[in-house]
């Protein structure tokens, strides 16, 4: 395999020059794909069937090739970022139209609460310990208090574990909560003391809000609790987003620490628009944290 390999490169080397642009970029993407399992796999086998000097070789050869080719990295590099924004685009495309058409898919077992008819949707992604998250809450419960006739509301927990260690805990017992029946109330105390979230902090709230305490430690430290906010992490993941807070009302997105006119003038396209997904202008530099 190794042999039929090197040869194979040694005659690429010989060939890559006279390929398209595209045919360079599809076949440096296989040599790379090629060379790193080869690799990998030769470092499990024993000592006998690769010797250090013959994988320095192998890796000389395939560096040569794109020092020789930078050009052939750059455009597979960007031919890569283009599907996966093209795959991103496609998928939020998808989740919007979902939002107006079949809210419950959207929704899932996410808490909800506001307007029980579902027709106009506020999804929240959020991260208990994200100041911006902290400067939005009070906006989105100054927007709810006034339409929740209206507007339904539900939250999709997207901790930024690499920026806020207490985000994943935090968000751990607010599910536990949710179990009883309590999550709007213990999220609304976490915000409120999102500068002391902490181990005292979450017993003490669920002490307050009169749970069942040896339950609320169970379920918060239970394998659903961490699936339930994976899925949301993933569905967020699929979406492109990777900052808090992230927004989407039916068709309408927004990013960051938005005002209330922002979410009023949201609503008011929503509401007054036909049933299409579009996205809303932001603002050029939103207010979101990410990793």
């Amino acid at each position: 395999m190794r042999r039929f390999f090197l040869n194979s490169l040694a005659t690429l080397r010989l060939t890559v020059g006279h390929l398209s642009r595209p045919q360079r970029s599809f076949w440096l993407a296989g040599v790379l794909a090629i060379s790193l399992s080869l690799i990998s796999c030769t470092a499990n086998k024993p000592a006998a069937k690769s010797t250090p000097a013959a994988d320095a070789a192998l890796k000389a050869q395939v560096l040569q090739i794109i020092r020789e080719n930078p050009q052939v990295v750059v455009d597979s590099v960007q031919a890569y970022q283009q599907q996966q924004q093209q795959q991103v685009q496609q998928a939020r495309q998808t989740f919007l139209q979902q939002m107006i058409v079949n809210p419950a898919s959207v929704i899932g077992d996410s808490p909800t609460t506001g307007a029980a008819d579902r027709k106009v949707v506020l999804v929240e992604f959020s991260d208990f310990q994200c100041p911006f998250c902290s400067k939005a809450h009070k906006t989105v419960k100054q927007f709810m208090d006034k339409h929740k006739d209206k507007v339904t509301l539900t939250y999709k927990h997207l901790p930024l574990t690499q920026l806020h260690p207490e985000a994943l805990p935090a968000a751990k017992a607010a599910w536990a909560a949710q179990q009883q029946g309590k999550f709007w109330e213990y999220h609304d105390a976490l915000f409120n003391q999102s500068d002391k979230l902490g181990e005292p902090l979450y017993g003490t709230i669920a002490k307050n809000l009169k749970l069942d305490e040896a339950r609320f430690n169970k379920d918060r430290q239970s394998a659903a609790a961490e699936a339930a906010i994976q899925k949301d992490v993933q569905m967020a993941e699929s979406l492109g987003i990777s900052g808090t807070p992230f927004f989407t009302l039916n068709g309408e997105t927004l990013a960051g620490a938005i005002e209330l006119p922002e979410l009023e003038k949201a609503l008011e396209r929503v509401v007054g628009a036909s049933p299409t997904p579009a996205q809303t202008e932001q603002p050029a530099e939103p207010q979101t944290e990410t990793p």
